[in-house]
């Protein structure tokens, strides 16, 4: 059996107020997310900002090298291009080892390419002068399949007009959120459909796909066909070779 658990970013964004959680319960879950993955072997956590901070810590008192990653401009993708480097800075210096923007694909229905390509050089260059992942979360299901082809391409030429062969390996596209509220529902995570979509438009960029893989047989599927990581909500039972439980 395919070992995914080197793929698996678990993921758990939800604020204290989107839970109903308090911040102590809060922090406490990502210590649990935390824990389960420097026991399993699953490769990052993916946690929200205000967090990275304890959570790094956490984990390197344990000394291990589980990956911290954490949400910038979240999840609407409208935050503006200095705002998203703020939040950025901040997250790098609370030690995220990498950071999933999500891209303004508003802007870009809109028809302003300038503006998305500003935001992802910038945004890009400063999580690599760090040495840092950067992962573009593209929102395919706010997109046609025409769409999501065209932005996937236009940020796989962006990558390699700007940045050095050497640095495409952590330059991600990522299909979804998990909170985009689709209609008649429609999945608002990764389908196979949107990542083949996404894979013969990355370029050499490696694609990552989140949400809506929900059983192990799904997971290893999406290895196949190419993806190098998957966001999810689920990483233990996926490991344990149960289906997920939850919607991301």
């Amino acid at each position: 059996m395919m070992n995914i658990a080197q793929y698996l970013d678990s993921t758990y964004l939800k604020t204290p107020a989107q839970s109903g959680l308090s911040e102590e319960e809060t922090l406490q879950k990502d210590k649990d997310l935390a824990q389960e993955a420097i026991d399993n072997g699953i490769f990052a956590v993916m946690i929200r900002p205000d967090y990275v901070s304890e959570i790094k810590k956490y984990i390197l008192e344990r000394n291990s090298d589980v990956v911290v990653g954490t949400v910038i401009g979240f999840h609407e993708g409208t935050y503006s291009v200095d705002e998203k480097l703020a939040e950025a800075e901040k997250a790098i210096a609370d030690g995220a080892d990498e950071l999933d923007f999500v891209i303004n694909y508003n802007a870009y229905l809109k028809g302003d390419l300038d503006l998305v390509k500003d935001e992802f050089v910038k945004c890009t260059q400063l999580c690599l002068e760090h040495h840092k992942a950067a992962k573009w979360i593209i929102e395919i299901a706010a997109l046609t399949d025409e769409q999501i082809a065209d932005l996937t391409r236009n940020i796989s030429i962006w990558a390699e007009e700007r940045f050095p062969e050497n640095d495409w390996s952590k330059i991600f596209v990522k299909s979804s959120t998990g909170f985009y509220e689709t209609q008649e529902g429609k999945p608002n995570g990764a389908t196979f459909e949107g990542i083949k979509i996404m894979l013969e438009n990355a370029g050499k960029l490696p694609v990552k796909a989140a949400g809506g893989v929900r059983t192990p047989q799904d997971a290893e599927k999406m290895i196949s066909m190419g993806v190098k990581r998957i966001g999810t909500s689920s990483a233990l039972a996926l490991i344990k070779n149960h289906s997920a439980s939850e919607g991301y």
